[in-house]
């Protein structure tokens, strides 16, 4: 499994030169733009992050500028700059998010046994990219390409998370979650609304038989760079498997593997 941790670190330079020809310049090239990206705005702050002298930094610095790799603002000093924004979205188009996240996803079947779900967000419904059954000789009715109410599922409301209430309560409306399995009926919006402010203040969302009979799932959101909700991963099961004992203790894991998925998309703790 690749690195669950981001970096803000330097690369380190070799002090000898002893590195193959041209290395070295590339080295120091992607430290000044490492150094940009942690804060340093100007030549000195840039120098003393990266330990190289004021008019090598200043060349690399045109340089990178001339290409788009940084940007010259006056009053402000050095800033990434749009090529980086370019690289950054063909990147994230040539790793799709199920190929990247696959190895998070099989990490947390095999930890837990159960069936994990990958899923998006697509206008008013949650569409599925990823399904890894569970070992229990349990069939859900989820698979990937289908495509369920957001408000009715687990990573539905993880989704949901970072949204305001009027925009939960219209969700709400155009696919209510039941209530228990046992009492029937649609759940009332007011439990709604307070089990998502719930949710929200603590980063997971819980399936409480809400979308399909039996079907219990703990949810957490993924996140990109920008701190946005971009996807959610579930574990779920059958109630007999799935007690709320279970499900509580479940929400530090799902969590880990959605925050493994979010590092590996840019996306640090301290943003949010």
């Amino acid at each position: 499994m690749t690195s669950t941790q981001t970096s803000d670190r330097t690369p380190t330079l070799d002090p000898d030169g002893a590195a193959p020809a041209g290395t070295q310049t590339l080295m120091r090239g992607l430290a000044v733009v490492q150094a940009v990206s942690g804060g340093a705005r100007d030549l000195k702050e840039i120098c003393a992050r990266i330990g190289v002298a004021r008019s090598t930094t200043h060349r690399l610095a045109s340089c990178l500028v001339q290409e788009r790799y940084l940007r010259s603002l006056p009053g402000v000093g050095y800033v990434l700059g749009p090529k980086l924004i370019e690289l950054g979205f063909q990147a994230r188009e040539a790793f799709p998010m199920a190929t990247l996240a696959r190895p998070y996803l099989d990490s947390l079947a095999e930890q837990t046994g159960d069936t994990i779900h990958l899923a998006v967000r697509d206008n008013d419904e949650v569409l599925y990219l990823e399904k890894i059954p569970g070992k229990k000789g349990l069939e859900m009715r989820s698979r990937v390409g289908h495509r369920m109410p957001l408000a009715a599922t687990g990573v539905g409301k993880a989704l949901l998370l970072d949204t305001e209430e009027p925009q939960w309560k219209a969700l709400y409306r155009v696919g209510a979650p039941v209530s228990s399995r046992a009492g029937g009926g649609s759940q009332t919006w007011e439990a709604f609304r307070d089990r998502m402010r719930d949710y929200a203040a603590h980063g997971y969302a819980f399936d409480l038989e809400d979308n399909e009979p039996s079907i219990r799932c703990v949810a957490a959101p993924v996140r990109d760079a920008s701190s946005g909700i971009v996807a959610a991963i579930s574990v779920s099961s059958t109630v007999p498997y799935m007690s709320l004992d279970r499900m509580r203790d479940m929400v530090a894991v799902v969590q880990g593997a959605a925050a493994g998925i979010s590092a590996e998309l840019g996306w640090k703790v301290d943003r949010g």
